[in-house]
């Protein structure tokens, strides 16, 4: 029951912030896109402090120091909405590739179109792929990163989607770092769940993947392997962890 009351009164704090932050996304829209980001994701810090007051669950980040000086693709796993928002706590100012259809969403995806997102329709690659190449240079070249989930969507712990080159076609196109990322967020925050459980999330940095003379099927390949790695280290911690990796965990501590 305590868990029940304790994420009641984090989805309360929810829905009590989120519009007025939306409503002030939308005056500010005018104003430039590094002050608008600032500000909207005040609305992020303030719920990531909150998810730790009210559910218990913390984060911590391994690789701190592989994160570059400058402006770069992040390829990150996905298995839940908690990441979305800790990825901005974590790195520096960013934008998201994602689906067009997220803007439509009141109130979140007021805030969300304020933070200079690449919106792409999903059902027209052609298009998709050119608004990708252009937009991105034109965040980088302002100084933001841009996050992508390789995996288009966001996957069960323990499971593994398909990887696809948008990440690393990005980064080979405008010649900057691809920073890969593993997470085991979905054992605490299962997707699509009222509840989420206490704990400590683990993110794991790896090492940036240059595009020096590489093309970005060779470049994808090693940060797959790498957060796929990644993951199978660092999962079957939380309470909704895959069945395999709790067996695994458990084995590891056994020896």
């Amino acid at each position: 029951m305590t868990l029940w009351i304790r994420n009641l009164f984090y989805w309360l704090g929810v829905a009590v912030s989120t519009p007025p932050f939306a409503i002030l996304a939308v005056l500010i829209l005018p104003l430039p896109r590094r002050f608008r980001h600032r500000i909207v994701s005040g609305w992020t810090h303030s719920m990531l402090w909150w998810l730790r007051v009210t559910c218990g669950l913390s984060y911590k980040v391994i690789g701190r120091d592989n994160i570059p000086n400058t402006p770069s693709v992040i390829a990150s796993k996905h298995q839940s909405g908690w990441e979305t928002m800790a990825l901005q706590q974590i790195f520096p100012p960013q934008v998201w590739v994602l689906k067009r259809e997220l803007l439509w969403i009141p109130f979140f995806g007021w805030g969300l179109a304020t933070m200079s997102p690449i919106a792409i329709d999903r059902g027209n690659k052609v298009e998709a792929q050119r608004k990708l190449m252009a937009q991105g240079r034109a965040r980088i070249d302002v100084g933001f990163w841009i996050v992508v989930f390789p995996e288009g969507t966001r996957i069960k712990p323990g499971l593994k989607g398909k990887y696809k080159f948008g990440a690393s076609r990005l980064a080979s196109s405008l010649k900057v770092p691809m920073v890969p990322v593993a997470l085991n967020s979905g054992e605490f925050w299962p997707r699509n769940s009222f509840l989420k459980y206490p704990g400590e999330i683990t993110v794991v940095i790896g090492k940036p993947i240059l595009p020096d003379g590489r093309d970005s099927a060779d470049m994808m390949a090693e940060a797959e392997a790498w957060i796929e790695a990644r993951q199978r280290e660092i999962g079957g911690a939380g309470p909704c962890a895959h069945p395999d990796d709790k067996t695994r965990r458990a084995h590891a501590h056994a020896a």
